[in-house]
């Protein structure tokens, strides 16, 4: 019971990360219709600034609370990476928005490549560790010389992703911008046609995406103190799978997808082979897909005609 329960809250830390990276996925597909398949790749380039700016903070400039120092290295790594996602949407896909449909998904892989290759040749392909952030634990219960924890840096990932969910339900659901991305994402013409600047809020979706992104890459970073130029890869298949999973277009969805395979990570690693725990969760995706083609919370597609 001891090792389920851990490996329940070690899910729930890793399905927090999908989740926050599959929202990107899910608002652009959602508007655009397009798979950003370099959403992953932004994911590991925010770690990688997350990394920068906090060696710089502590190493160079002395910055001796590790609070404050977080605080300002997730400020930078948003700030940074919407900008390389903004970039991203401006040249890259917007002047193929227009075209046949495998144009963007096409030039979305190269992106990917082009981040991954960019950070490898500036980084290193080797792994940057940095030092254990928040040691601390919280002791839940202890039997025969097993401890349950759960770890400060785990509460914080928890609490962040509850309170990103909420205010971006709240973005979509009650402000102008989430009614002009409703608006897109039922009919791109129509809404120009009542006044929504189409080019506009799709590139706030994307700066928005990159947003997420930035938290999920320094959560990824503060938890596992490592961070390889590999990480965008891999990443970001289990979050374009929580995505899916969860209800594409679907903002708890998404979220509810990321939980999921992670949990389906950790408790397979825990209980049978942990070199079949992608295949165990993509083949939970399959059978769902089988009965569920819209996912979990997903809306059926309707045909118009």
């Amino acid at each position: 019971m001891e090792v389920f329960v851990q490996q329940l809250i070690n899910g729930i830390t890793l399905g927090s990360i999908y989740g926050l990276i599959a929202i990107g996925y899910t608002m652009v597909f959602g508007i655009i219709g397009m798979v950003n398949f370099a959403h992953g790749d932004v994911f590991m380039v925010s770690a990688f600034v997350a990394l920068i700016a906090l060696l710089i903070l502590t190493t160079w400039l002395g910055v001796s609370s590790i609070v404050l120092a977080l605080f300002i290295v997730l400020i930078v790594a948003m700030i940074f990476t919407s900008v390389v996602n903004w970039a991203i949407e401006r040249f890259a896909y917007r002047p193929l928005r227009g075209s046949f449909r495998l144009a963007p998904l096409i030039s979305a892989i190269g992106m990917s490549i082009f981040l991954s290759n960019f950070v490898q040749v500036t980084q290193g392909p080797r792994n940057k560790p940095i030092a254990p952030l928040m040691r601390d634990v919280i002791v839940l219960m202890q039997r025969d010389n097993y401890d349950v924890t759960v770890s400060y840096k785990q509460l914080i990932i928890w609490g962040i992703t509850a309170l990103l969910l909420v205010c971006f339900w709240y973005l979509v659901t009650k402000t102008s911008l989430g009614r002009a991305q409703r608006a897109c994402e039922q009919d791109q013409k129509m809404a120009s046609l009542v006044g929504v600047d189409v080019d506009r809020t799709i590139s706030i979706t994307f700066v928005i995406g990159a947003a997420l992104a930035a938290v999920a890459g320094t959560m990824y970073l503060m938890h596992y103190g490592v961070v390889s130029f590999y990480d965008g890869f891999v990443p970001g298949i289990k979050a374009f799978t929580a995505a899916v999973l969860g209800g594409i277009g679907s903002l708890p969805g998404a979220v509810v997808g990321g939980l999921l395979i992670g949990l389906i990570e950790t408790l397979w690693s825990a209980y049978f082979s942990i070199d079949y725990k992608d295949v165990a969760a993509f083949s939970i995706l399959a059978i769902t897909l089988i009965f569920l083609p819209q996912g979990l919370l997903g809306r059926p597609e309707v045909e118009k005609v």
